[in-house]
């Protein structure tokens, strides 16, 4: 038993380490571009730093809770250890709320033709880090009052529970609704001839032609790399928000916190500690926008780079004094202007 449980323990450990990694790289990329600032990741963002404060908070709590081997935390009661318990399942419920508030934008942003972001914006940053805030304030006092043992990592009284895993429970079922009127929606845009051409006329008639009827598919020209185009879209869509809207909570949503234990133990902490490099790769390192802005800086950097060379062994003379790049740039401007000038001057006088 205690093998299995470092055996988890070194599991979400390696993955909350790769995901804060991952996750701050990508918070950098999307802070350092400027053409990269707009609601969708300032939103992702958010999503970010609230898997980053998760990551964190589980090392935090397992430094307090297991500082020492031999000692046994249940029996552990301090201001500081509380202190921390309150932080963890703060984090651990904004993360939630912010997948929340991911699956809550791109709802609207297909359902609504003319979608003020700036201003739902706004409201998504209070509830993804009000509501938590509220919620885990509310348990704290109640748990401080009424059940007041421990170092509140044992949750033993359920209706004080429900306080924080209520909400959370019904931010991941209103996420799992919202996903599936996603596909919906992306289903009927992928049958919507204005986009992408007549597809939908392609893949109603590949799967009847066929499928439907196999014994006549050679008389028909069913291309099914189209069909295969079409489905793989649409899987690729799905595959892309399941780690994103956190989906794969919905398995033990509902159950009791002592029913499976080693199989939700598993779950969420083994595989769950790996979503925020998952996220920070499908939505940043992946993301064809950031990509191309990257590559832009880099042949930029580059070309500005060849010049500095080039112009340093065509001028040595300035390249050696106490000239800096700006001062070296502003002569050349000069120079450049004062020539264009005088041919114009030459030009107006031949007139």
């Amino acid at each position: 038993k205690d093998y299995y449980y470092l055996s988890v323990k070194a599991l979400y450990t390696v993955g909350y380490s790769t995901s804060l990694v991952s996750l701050t790289t990508a918070m950098v990329i999307l802070c350092r571009f400027r053409k990269l600032h707009c609601t969708r990741n300032f939103i992702h963002m958010n999503l970010f730093v609230s898997f980053i404060l998760r990551a964190i908070s589980v090392f935090i709590k397992d430094g307090v809770l297991y500082a020492e081997q031999d000692g046994n935390h249940c029996f552990i009661s301090t201001v500081e250890c509380k202190a921390v318990m309150v932080f963890f399942h703060y984090c651990v419920m904004s993360n939630y709320f912010w997948l929340f508030i991911e699956g809550l934008y791109l709802f609207t942003l297909l359902v609504e033709t003319f979608f003020p972001e700036r201003r739902y914006f706004y409201w998504y940053t209070i509830i993804g880090w009000g509501t938590p805030t509220i919620c885990v304030t509310v348990w704290a006092v109640l748990r401080l009052h009424f059940d007041d043992t421990g170092c509140w990592d044992m949750n033993d009284n359920t209706a004080l529970w429900w306080v924080i895993k209520g909400p959370v429970v019904g931010s991941i079922m209103i996420n799992f609704v919202l996903f599936i009127g996603i596909i919906v929606i992306l289903v009927q845009k992928l049958q919507s001839p204005d986009i992408g051409g007549n597809e939908s006329s392609i893949y109603f008639s590949c799967v009847q032609k066929c499928y439907c009827k196999p014994k006549r598919a050679n008389q028909h020209s069913c291309k099914m790399s189209e069909l295969s185009t079409i489905t793989l879209r649409l899987a690729r869509s799905t595959l892309l928000l399941i780690p994103l809207f956190g989906i794969h909570y919905t398995v033990f949503a509902f159950s009791p916190e002592n029913v499976s234990k080693r199989e939700r133990l598993v779950f969420e902490l083994g595989l769950g500690s790996f979503q925020g490099f998952v996220v920070a790769v499908l939505y940043c390192f992946l993301n064809g926008e950031v990509q191309s802005e990257i590559k832009r800086k880099w042949r930029s950097w580059k070309v500005n780079r060849y010049f500095a060379v080039d112009f340093k062994h065509r001028h040595p003379s300035l390249a050696s004094s106490g000239v800096n790049g700006g001062t070296q740039l502003s002569i050349l401007s000069k120079s450049s202007s004062q020539i264009r000038m005088s041919s114009i001057n030459a030009e107006n006088l031949a007139t």
